[in-house]
């Protein structure tokens, strides 16, 4: 007898697997952002190149926000803990772009329809700039 399909597909259950050893491991601060360090080292140069350039921009106009894995990628979250952004490398789930984007805890409220995630294959000093604006808005910086 076949074996019954879950539905998930193998990188959608390597990433709940992160999730829950995130959900366990009570880290602090810095071990939280050196996790997020090491899962950029761990992508595709270009990927990395983006991610970084990303946690860059985070600290330097919300450094309020507590860099962390989120599902296995990075993220920048409240001190509460609520995931504001993340950046989603188009190799975890083999997408044809890597995603940046903003989860509830963003105030990116613009009217009853805003944006909430952006594709992304590489990140350009024009892009810089909107991910600089959005971030900040987001985390209630600008």
């Amino acid at each position: 007898m076949a074996a019954k399909d879950d539905g998930f597909s193998a990188g959608e259950k390597r990433a709940m697997r992160e999730r829950a050893k995130e959900l366990k491991a009570a880290q602090k601060k810095e071990e939280l952002e050196q996790n997020l360090l090491d899962k950029i080292a761990e992508m595709p140069e270009a990927e990395g190149r983006i991610a970084t350039r990303i946690h860059d921009i985070v600290r330097r106009v919300a450094p309020h926000l507590v860099a962390k894995t989120w599902y296995g990628m990075p993220a920048w979250s409240t001190p509460e803990g609520k995931v504001v952004v993340f950046f989603k490398p188009a190799g975890k789930f083999e997408s044809r772009y890597s995603t940046l984007g903003f989860e509830d805890a963003a105030r990116l409220d613009e009217g009853a329809m805003w944006p909430t995630s952006y594709a992304l294959t590489e990140l350009t000093a024009q892009d810089a700039t909107l991910v600089e604006a959005l971030v900040a808005k987001a985390a209630g910086s600008g």
